[in-house]
């Protein structure tokens, strides 16, 4: 278990870190840090999937889509869906939204249950019950003050969920599907380097090292995916997501770091939405006891 948290914790770390990292590839804009990180990415976690004796899964995927061709259609759906996620990771701190996007993964746990609960029948505790009468109060603060909530925020709120399920759908939940949602985002990567306006030679030559800042994005960007897909295989479902919140809390760290702020306005908005954070995490540590006192008796 040990190995699976620390594993975990050095992913929200590497991914978190990514978050700032962006920034320091300038003058690339968003689009063109997620069309490197892609294409380079790639490459670098085919090689940890072999030399980590991960490939079959790969293999058996490739065997399902040539029985029912079909399935590539649901396999480019979940590409896009993951894509447009990792795009926006990487724009919005460079553009100084990484506050919204931070409030986003923060929302993504309730909506989470909700999806559970409409789609899969699923119980709520008490605790996630009022975790998400907290999470409301919050969200109706947003719409009073602002008039709705930001696209950002919606977008991960409730993109990442569409992608979760569509995973779960498909049975592609495991390091091959990874591969192929990655391997469909390639034409998208290659025009957001080579397809667009910018003039990536002439920033080359004037930032001489960004051509290493890029390698080592997509060598972090691997190495952060294989530690989290590993982690959920080692640790228990309870456990694993509890661990997961330590990401938005560095993230915000992080935006703060870049100079964004928590107007006054926003802190009922913030706060509420904390608060079912903790509730969550009450809950996890709930079941997690339990767990472990089943396990010992």
């Amino acid at each position: 278990m040990f190995k699976g948290v620390l594993l975990s914790v050095a992913s929200s770390c590497m991914f978190a870190g990514l978050y700032y990292y962006a920034t320091l590839l300038q003058p690339l804009t968003g689009v063109e840090i997620f069309g490197w990180r892609m294409l380079l990415t790639l490459p670098c976690i085919t090689l940890f999937m072999v030399i980590g004796k991960e490939w079959k899964h790969v293999t058996h995927l490739m065997g399902r889509v040539w029985q029912r061709p079909t399935l590539l259609l649901g396999l480019i759906a979940s590409s896009a869906l993951l894509g447009i996620q990792q795009w926006l990771f990487l724009w919005a701190p460079v553009n100084g939204r990484g506050l919204q996007v931070s409030l986003g993964y923060f929302l993504l746990p309730l909506t989470m249950l909700l999806v559970g609960r409409i789609v899969y029948r699923e119980q709520l505790s008490i605790w996630q019950k009022l975790a998400s009468l907290a999470a409301t109060a919050g969200v109706l603060h947003q719409l009073y003050v602002v008039g709705g909530l930001s696209w950002e925020v919606l977008l991960v709120a409730f993109g990442f969920p569409c992608y979760f399920v569509l995973r779960q759908k498909l049975a592609t939940n495991h390091l091959g599907g990874l591969w192929f949602d990655m391997l469909f985002t390639l034409p998208f990567a290659i025009w957001s380097i080579w397809g667009t306006q910018s003039n990536y030679m002439h920033d080359f030559h004037n930032y001489p090292n960004l051509f290493f800042l890029i390698i080592l994005l997509a060598l972090i960007s691997a190495a952060a995916f294989m530690a989290y897909l590993t982690a959920s295989r080692l640790l228990s479902l309870s456990l694993f997501g509890l661990l997961g919140y330590v990401e938005p809390v560095l993230m915000v760290l992080v935006a703060l770091l870049l100079g964004e702020h928590i107007h006054q306005q926003e802190w009922l908005t913030y706060l509420p939405i904390w608060t079912a954070v903790g509730l969550l995490v009450i809950d996890g540590i709930k079941h997690v006891r339990q767990k472990a006192i089943a396990d010992h008796s």
